[in-house]
């Protein structure tokens, strides 16, 4: 029965995520462990309090009249949790489908960062009291995934028809945007000059009256800024699961990826398929940009040249995570945004400072990556246990005999 379940693809990934996960949280619990008995401010109870938040920190509600932690049902933290988990669940989805395609999509920073600034303009300079509100977010977030599929099409064109590595073409396109994202808001009039000191912002789309609806999801999870954009990208991840596995379009794009010569042997364009899929990965990545700022209830600081999205980034380990399998993505990328909870909780109720959660969430994510390692090392398990001769059993041998 082990054999068999070693034997699939699929679970092979399953627990090659899962030992992942579970290595870095452990990694995570060492060093609080070290910083804690090294420092005398913190203490064995310190120590023992940081263990525990770093494996159930989404729980932790604050601490008691006695100073101890307390446990519990945290509605502000999951919803927070949801919110943050809808842009890297969008990011992870870019990243994947180029995956996917045989491409490696380091460019959704970039992509991200040209969703944000054609979601913003929109959604802010569209005059509500002429337009609907609820039709200036659908303008302003089909505008944003089309700003982002523009801006991933370009490193896909260099790839096509110039063979230029989409690595090194990704990158250069991310400094672009930032430096282009910059430059525009910088010569625009979206700063923020009503409150004198976020004048380095941009308003919140809230300003116009476009926001993206709660659908209910601010009943069940209160004082938090989780709203619908969580639902749009689940269905998102579920179309594109549903056109990488059951569509022509989706072989098309996968069969170029494993061959590109073959490919276009068989009559796949495989030039445009390339093009196609980074337009799609980076649609994707503009799109968790609007789904992220049409919230209403976050500004966007618009010096981002000094740094690009983290949201762009955490894409990768998220989509390593679920071995680019689109409905994985939702689940990975819910649980990067449950690692950016329990940091912060980490920060907030004992007396580790920031800078160690940001040490802890960065060995969790980048953990992540020997996820593939594992599953190689899960095959070759599974292989060297089917080369095991099989040992008869006593009916076997007593029908032999008697034969």
């Amino acid at each position: 029965m082990k054999d068999s379940l070693l034997s699939k693809d699929g679970t092979r990934k399953l627990l090659a995520s899962l030992i992942s996960i579970f290595i870095g949280l452990m990694v995570g619990a060492i060093v609080v462990t070290i910083v804690g008995f090294s420092k005398d401010s913190i203490g064995p109870a310190g120590v023992w309090d940081g263990v525990r938040l770093i494996f159930g920190g989404l729980f932790a509600t604050g601490r008691d009249a006695a100073g101890s932690l307390t446990w519990g049902f945290n509605s502000t933290a999951w919803g927070n949790m949801l919110f943050r988990a809808t842009p890297v669940i969008m990011t992870g989805l870019s990243v994947a489908v180029a995956f996917k395609t045989g491409l490696f999509n380091i460019g959704a920073p970039g992509q991200y960062l040209m969703g944000t600034m054609a979601t913003l303009m929109l959604a802010l300079g569209i005059p509500s009291d002429v337009v609907p509100a609820g039709l200036i977010w659908v303008i302003a977030f089909l505008g944003g995934m089309l700003a982002g599929a523009l801006w991933g099409a370009v490193p896909g064109m260099l790839k096509a028809f110039l063979n230029i590595n989409e690595v090194l073409a990704c990158i250069m396109t991310n400094w672009l945007a930032a430096n282009i994202v910059t430059w525009a808001f910088d010569v625009s009039n979206f700063k923020n000059v009503v409150e004198s000191t976020k004048t380095g912002y941009i308003y919140k789309t809230s300003f116009n009256g476009v926001q993206t609806p709660n659908l209910g999801l601010d009943i069940l999870f209160p004082n938090s800024q989780v709203n619908g954009g969580i639902l749009i990208a689940v269905i998102i991840a579920l179309l594109v699961y549903v056109i990488m596995n059951k569509t022509i379009l989706g072989y098309q794009l996968k069969a170029c990826g494993a061959n590109r010569h073959a490919a276009r042997y068989a009559g796949i364009n495989d030039k445009g398929s390339i093009v196609l899929s980074m337009a799609i990965a980076g649609s994707l990545a503009g799109g968790g940009a609007a789904l992220y700022w049409l919230s209403g209830n976050t500004e966007f600081f618009w010096s981002t040249y000094q740094t690009l999205p983290a949201a762009g980034f955490n894409g990768i380990p998220v989509a390593l995570l679920a071995a680019n399998n689109p409905i994985g993505v939702v689940f990975t990328g819910i649980f990067m945004a449950m690692l950016d909870i329990v940091g912060q909780n980490l920060t907030g109720f004992t007396a580790y400072n920031e800078y160690i959660t940001d040490v802890i969430i960065a060995v969790i994510v980048y953990l992540s990556a020997f996820s593939l390692v594992i599953q190689m090392w899960l095959t070759g398990k599974s292989k060297a246990s089917k080369a095991q001769p099989q040992k008869p059993n006593d009916e076997t041998q007593k029908g032999g005999e008697q034969a």
